[in-house]
């Protein structure tokens, strides 16, 4: 018979047991597991992606020179309405920058402009303000009408359902560029008689109502059919149940629930609202001189990008370094609610 398996090799010390230190660990590991909200999860998420930190420092950056207009206008002592050009004998007898390179110097960073001879730097700073603040006030008419009219269609369904959405459909028939074109002197007509000379805040007006007319249908659909899809949840039937009003389901259940599309939906609509502001101004239905506009700078680059090409650069990329920057941000805000959506 053998004898009693030994429980340790010859010269091998078995460590003794400390019930506290092996607690430690699992003690620690317990204490670092703290709940999160869905806030702070996307939050996190958004701090730890490099892009969506330089996008928005860009983005950031861009509204904050916008808003500063009237102070980098005093420090660089020039503004975007002085025609420079023609006071100080800048342009030639065809009326273009004598200087090389679209008229660049020192007092002129970016050069002037051809014909009047306005000042490049302040036309952008300027019309980056005009065109930014107007694409915001779009989206935020669109966000709020299309949220509403979405609420409305998912939650109550029936014949609200069925007149919206044939509205909607009815709208999204329209070729939305040739009726902005065709719809703002009618806008503008409105407010204003056609032997009159239309304020700049009448056309701002105008833009807002075409652009916002035709503007809501997308984000409504989508709306709805996030709101048909929570309406059958067991929190709304308990809602119901309880007595609370449709508004007060719609406003304390629902709508919380939708803050996730609304808000990614929101950041990509906005450099598509701001080509738009800047697509009216370039066909001449938009913002008109003297306000200053990117879509108007195009225009003028368009007329004399031959002659002068260097004016088409500085406003070409502002804009197009904005629309991308912004799109990015949309993508990653986008990523940071939904993480299984790869980019």
């Amino acid at each position: 018979m053998s004898g009693p398996t030994p429980t340790a090799a010859a010269g091998t010390k078995v460590p003794e047991l400390d019930p506290e230190a092996s607690s430690a660990p699992a003690e620690k590991a317990k204490s670092e597991l703290v709940g999160r909200s869905p806030g702070q999860l996307i939050w996190m998420r958004l701090k730890r992606d490099r892009t969506a930190k330089i996008c928005a420092a860009i983005v950031f950056a861009y509204f904050a020179v916008a808003a500063l207009a009237p102070v980098i206008s005093k420090l660089y002592g020039k503004d975007p309405y002085t025609l420079y050009g023609q006071d100080q004998g800048l342009l030639d007898m065809f009326n273009f920058p004598i200087e090389p390179y679209g008229g660049i110097s020192s007092e002129h960073w970016f050069g002037i402009e051809p014909n009047l001879g306005r000042d490049v730097f302040m036309q952008l700073i300027y019309g980056m303000r005009t065109s930014l603040y107007m694409s915001l006030v779009v989206t935020v008419f669109i966000v709020i009408i299309g949220v509403l009219l979405g609420l409305t269609m998912g939650f109550f369904g029936g014949k609200v359902d069925y007149w919206l959405s044939r509205l909607s459909d009815f709208l999204l028939a329209f070729p939305s560029q040739l009726f902005f074109i065709a719809f703002m002197p009618v806008a503008v007509a409105l407010f204003v008689a056609p032997e009159d000379e239309t304020p700049t805040y009448i056309r701002a007006i105008a833009i807002t109502l075409v652009l916002t007319f035709l503007g809501w249908m997308g984000l409504a659909r989508l709306i709805r059919a996030t709101a048909m899809s929570l309406r059958e949840r067991e929190f709304i039937e308990a809602a119901k149940i309880s007595g609370a009003s449709n508004w007060r389901i719609i406003r304390k259940e629902l709508l919380p629930n939708i803050i996730s599309p609304v808000i990614v939906q929101g950041t990509l609509m906005l450099p598509a609202n701001l080509l738009s502001v800047a697509f009216l101004s370039f066909v001449g239905v938009g913002f008109v001189e003297p306000t200053p506009d990117w879509g108007r700078m195009f225009s003028i680059a368009g007329d004399i990008y031959k002659e002068d090409p260097t004016y088409m650069f500085f406003p070409g990329i502002a804009m197009v370094v904005f629309v991308v920057t912004f799109n990015l941000l949309g993508d990653s805000i986008r990523d940071a609610f939904d993480p299984k959506a790869g980019r």
